[in-house]
């Protein structure tokens, strides 16, 4: 008889940049595996712990615990050198000691030099009307995956596969960077020469991680899902075409992990108090104002990735409702909440007008999208400082009634409340593993 499944799903349910990475860090201390299963090294996730800031941009957040595998699933493009300096940089702090502390999927794609050289190309063709890509590849990479022409993991472990694919796929890309791009090409045997030194330190690590999974899952293992954007930049269900190029939520999970469905049991979605978004795109509740320049400064509102400013803006009902809806969300982890502190009221978009007209949902088309005005409510805020509460009840009561509404408004609890960038400053209301 097989053991209890406990799986729980980590997501961002707006335009990324949710916290996921503080709360996957919090929930991976009773976690066995942490796994990423979509996007690639244009998520960055911020952990601060004791004080010592770390950002990851392939390795899930699990990193900081012993205890916890973390696995990178084949839905994930992998840039080599990328995660092979992650690696080394998290060993050198005396993290991932242990030669089984990672596990890499064989079937993940890579990015290689070429669909930089393309993302960055085309995104200056572009002009004004770019998409904010950050230029790593991704794009590209999953091109060449759903055209049947990527380069996967487990042929940078064959050299001799991996140098005949590499020299095939250089050909087309460079005809494609001078004809389409007006780019100079790039040279087949110096990329060859620093892959293949990225391939001999990465093979240890890859593996079927499907397999992998599905039995830690059986065997009533702790398994940990984690979400690398948010819902908003999926390419089914987001602000198309300003999103990334996988799908972010929790129906991606089955097929970028390689796990059944039925085998994942509780989705946390992640949420900031307020709203963020990096790059181009609609964004109704956008503050270009004193109001949006204290969230960006009291939030250190910077992308972890690029360093760009993030545009800031009031909570988005709206957005948030669809995104419950697409993940069949469990409970909320709020997170930033003490940001909002010292600000004299603060606004909750619940719905929009188009063309004089109430509408509760997100218009298909981004022109549209692009001029919904929102509607508010306005609430007051809070003056006290909430970042070393310990309990929901020492919170303001202002702070625990806008809590309330958006429970409401979402029609699902928060169980996780963040009260600051720490470990220790979080509230947990409800424990997912304990679903």
């Amino acid at each position: 008889m097989s053991a209890p499944l406990s799986s729980v799903a980590v997501v961002g349910l707006q335009w990324g940049d949710e916290g996921k990475g503080k709360i996957v860090d919090l929930l991976s201390a009773r976690a066995d595996l942490v796994v990423r299963f979509q996007g690639g090294n244009n998520a960055g996730h911020t952990l601060v712990v004791e004080g010592e800031q770390t950002v990851l941009h392939l390795i899930p957040s699990g990193a900081l615990h012993a205890r916890s595998v973390c696995v990178i699933g084949g839905g994930v493009v992998v840039d080599p050198g990328v995660l092979v300096e992650e690696y080394e940089g998290l060993r050198k702090r005396g993290l991932l000691s242990d030669p089984g502390a990672l596990r890499i999927s064989q079937e993940a794609h890579l990015i290689l030099p070429y669909h930089k050289a393309i993302d960055l190309a085309r995104e200056h063709a572009r002009g004004k009307g770019k998409i904010g890509t950050t230029g790593r590849g991704i794009g590209p990479a999953y091109e060449d995956k759903f055209a049947r022409i990527g380069i996967r993991m487990a042929d940078l472990c064959d050299p001799g596969v991996f140098a005949a694919k590499l020299r095939e796929n250089l050909e087309e890309k460079n005809a494609y960077l001078a004809a389409m791009l007006d780019q100079g090409g790039l040279d087949y045997r110096s990329m060859l020469d620093e892959l293949s030194g990225y391939a001999s330190k990465l093979a240890p690590f890859v593996c079927d991680t499907s397999a992998l999974l599905d039995h830690a899952l059986r065997d009533g293992k702790r398994v940990l899902f984690e979400g690398a954007q948010g819902m908003m930049l999926d390419v089914d269900h987001g602000s198309y075409p300003f999103v990334t190029s996988s799908n972010t939520g929790a129906a991606g999970i089955a097929a970028g992990a390689g796990v059944a469905p039925k085998l994942v049991k509780t989705v946390v979605g992640i949420s900031k108090a307020y709203t963020t978004r990096v790059g181009s795109g609609p964004f109704p509740t956008e503050l270009d104002d004193d109001t949006g320049e204290h969230l960006r400064r009291a939030g250190g509102e910077f992308g972890a990735t690029t360093g760009r400013p993030r545009r800031c803006g009031w909570f988005d009902a709206v957005v948030l409702s669809k995104a419950v809806r697409l993940n069949g969300v469990d409970s909320i982890a709020l997170t930033k909440l003490d940001v909002l502190t010292a600000l004299p009221s603060i606004q909750i978009c619940t719905g929009y007008k188009l063309d004089g007209y109430s509408i509760d949902a997100i218009p298909a088309q981004v022109a549209d999208y692009e001029r919904v005005e929102p509607v508010y409510e306005q609430w007051p805020g809070w003056e006290e400082d909430i970042s070393g509460v310990g309990s929901l009840d020492e919170l303001p009561e202002r702070a625990r009634n806008y809590i309330c509404r958006l429970e409401e408004l979402l029609g699902v609890p928060v169980g996780i409340v963040s009260t600051g960038p720490g470990r220790d400053q979080t509230l947990i209301l409800s424990d997912p593993f304990a679903g």
